[in-house]
């Protein structure tokens, strides 16, 4: 059996609450919840859009170190605290995503860690 291969971004938050950004395991590689936080900020404020891009990118960089790319994503999950940010988060993955088409998931959540924050965001992929 191969080992799980865990990859750290150096977030302040991985080692405080003993996670990692990505985990490859065998052929997939999942990748955590990532917000729009840069150099310890939340960025893009009341911009659910924005926010999406920059979390799917800090994913989307986690998967690059982990060898895969945006065209190896099979599922992402939205996370959104308000019901009327859902387009805005949804055109931003279509703008990522939009030939890929992965599973998608869209969920509305009570909160997030910081009340800046608007969406978080998780992906999946596989790497056969």
């Amino acid at each position: 059996m191969i080992p799980a291969t865990r990859i750290a971004s150096g977030g302040p938050w991985e080692d405080r609450y003993g996670y990692s950004r990505a985990v490859i395991a065998g052929p997939h590689v999942l990748v955590s919840g990532c917000t729009a936080v840069v150099g310890g900020e939340v960025q893009h404020l009341g911009d659910a859009y924005n926010q999406t891009i920059t979390a799917f990118g800090i994913a989307l960089d986690a998967l690059d170190r982990a060898g895969a790319s945006r065209d190896d994503v099979v599922r992402t999950r939205l996370y959104v605290v308000n019901v009327a940010d859902f387009d805005a988060a949804g055109h931003a993955h279509g703008h990522i995503f939009g030939e890929v088409r992965p599973a998608c998931t869209s969920i509305q959540v009570a909160g997030l860690v910081d009340p800046r924050m608007l969406v978080e965001v998780e992906v999946e992929a596989y790497l056969p």
